[in-house]
């Protein structure tokens, strides 16, 4: 006897009719992954330490490093911009990032000045290394970080066709790419930095969004097999609700375990944290009421013609 659990966010059997709100859903999309690119261009992204190069200061302290005492010394010095992370074992390693300034002068003076509120703050550390990261190799890793994404869009494309048929990849890509957009207009608006960590989160979005796509791409896929002559707007409609509880479900866990880092992470963390939220959020909501309707749109006269159903993979 199998047994039901015992938390559901809508109860079984539901049957909202998601595609009446496809063009609401597309629009709105439209609309804001719009928005968010105009965002990139002006005022553009905050770019972080690894993109626009800066100082890094490899510290070790006594004892395990107090970060808000740490924090709140560098902002008293002017520093407050200083990202702050643990490195080693025991707790006592601590990478401190400053930020370039505009001349070889003021840089050495930010470092004096971190030098001095690690000594007020944290009596007895060391300074291990100075580490610069100038202007080629900063824009070297956006490259590299743009590519990253490039690339794996690709590879999801690939991917998703190999599975289905191309009406699917197509909507799943597209959905990607208005996620990702949307996640970009985002941390315009908060001032995240974009660094090498917001794109590992940006990263694991995309792949979050995906595997909740191809849910309910695999369960339209049964459906079409088990419902023949059922029209394709229905079936959608069907397969959506039948996946909702999974969804929600999944979407809900992720998102409480990454809500902690976003709110007690520190500098470090809370970046990819919030970017992790808000693509759980937005990636939950287009796989309904974007990439549905792309299947929609794209297989309506197609995937129901003789020959052509989606074959099992």
């Amino acid at each position: 006897m199998l047994m039901k659990p015992m938390l559901r966010f809508v109860p079984d059997g539901t049957t909202i009719r998601f595609m009446n709100g496809r063009f609401a859903g597309l629009i709105v999309s439209a609309v804001l992954s719009t928005a968010s690119a105009i965002l990139f261009f002006y005022p553009g992204l905050n770019l972080g330490l690894d993109f626009k190069g800066g100082v890094v200061l490899q510290v070790e302290t006594p004892q395990a490093a107090n970060f808000p005492a740490l924090r709140a010394a560098l902002a008293h010095a002017g520093l407050a911009d200083a990202s702050l992370q643990s490195f080693g074992a025991g707790g006592t390693g601590v990478l401190i990032s400053l930020e370039s300034k505009a001349s070889a002068a003021a840089t050495q003076t930010s470092i004096t000045e971190a030098q001095s509120a690690l000594a007020s703050a944290a009596p007895g550390a060391k300074i291990l290394s100075t580490q610069a990261i100038g202007a080629s190799v900063s824009d070297q890793l956006f490259a590299q970080g743009l590519e990253a994404l490039g690339f794996s869009f690709v590879m999801i494309l690939a991917y998703i066709w190999f599975r289905f048929e191309w009406q699917f990849a197509v909507g799943a890509v597209t959905t990607l790419v208005l996620d990702t957009t949307k996640t970009i207009g985002f941390m315009v608006i908060t001032r995240i930095p974009f660094d090498l960590v917001t794109i590992a989160a940006i990263l694991t979005i995309i792949g979050y969004s995906t595997n909740d796509k191809v849910v309910v791409y695999d369960r339209v896929r049964e459906n079409l097999r088990k419902y023949k002559t059922m029209p394709l707007r229905n079936l959608i409609d069907l397969s959506i609700n039948e996946t909702l509880n999974r969804t929600l479900g999944t979407s809900g866990t992720v998102f409480l375990a990454a809500l902690p880092l976003a709110l007690f992470g520190g500098s470090a963390l809370s970046g990819f944290a919030w970017i992790m939220l808000f693509g759980i959020v937005v990636g939950t909501s287009s796989s309904i009421f974007i990439a549905a309707p792309i299947l929609l749109f794209l297989g309506e006269h197609r995937l129901r013609r003789s020959g052509s159903l989606p074959k099992a993979k």
